[in-house]
């Protein structure tokens, strides 16, 4: 008759050591796996701001109105479009088309102005057209992590400026422009992980 025979202590040594490198390996590789599954996601997610944040100025620009706006102190009109690149706020513009689901007593004209503040870009728009002192914008968060914002406006003889309206020689320096668009508008985003991204939009004339 034989006798049943166990395992003796170097083999359970053995064989939890080789256990324990099969787990060891198998958990860094699930830690991988999980860590490459949330930079995918956050490259995704990032991925859609910028889209998303391209989509929201092409509708904006490219529906730009010929509307001025009473100035903030009521002493005259602000032009549909005024803008300075060497201001915070990139641009401020009267836009068409603003959507009214709630179908409310107001027209379908917008005035938004893009601040580019500390690496983000914010939009912002005014529940009314012409606004008074003291009147606060709704403001959006559209994108961070940018180091830089460049708006161009290309003129009617398809040269390019970075202000608008432009400079004016002899005559009134400001009536003659209050309605006056661009043809197109050049947007350029300096971002800390896609580098530089330009988008041209063309204006409707």
């Amino acid at each position: 008759m034989m006798r049943a025979r166990g395992f003796t202590l170097i083999e359970l040594l053995v064989a939890l050591f080789v256990s324990a490198i099969m787990f060891a390996m198998g958990y860094g590789a699930l830690q991988q796996a999980l860590a490459n599954r949330e930079a995918v996601k956050s490259g995704q997610e990032r991925l859609g701001a910028l889209v998303g944040t391209m989509r929201i100025l092409s509708q904006d620009f490219g529906q730009l109105a010929p509307r001025p706006v009473r100035s903030l102190v009521g002493d005259g009109a602000d032009p549909a479009l005024l803008a300075d690149g060497r201001a915070e706020a990139l641009a401020t513009f009267t836009r068409m088309g603003w959507a009214n689901p709630a179908g409310l007593q107001r027209p379908a004209l917008e005035r938004v102005r893009y601040v580019f503040e500390d690496g983000t870009l914010y939009r912002e728009h005014w529940r009314v057209l012409d606004t008074v002192l003291g009147a606060q914008p709704v403001r959006r968060k559209l994108l961070d992590r940018v180091r830089a914002v460049r708006l161009r406006f290309m003129e009617s003889g398809r040269s390019w400026t970075e202000q608008w309206p432009g400079i004016v020689t002899g005559g009134d320096p400001r009536q003659p422009q209050l309605r006056s668009r661009p043809i197109a508008v050049e947007v350029t985003l300096d971002l800390e992980d896609f580098g530089m991204v330009t988008r041209i939009i063309e204006v409707p004339g």
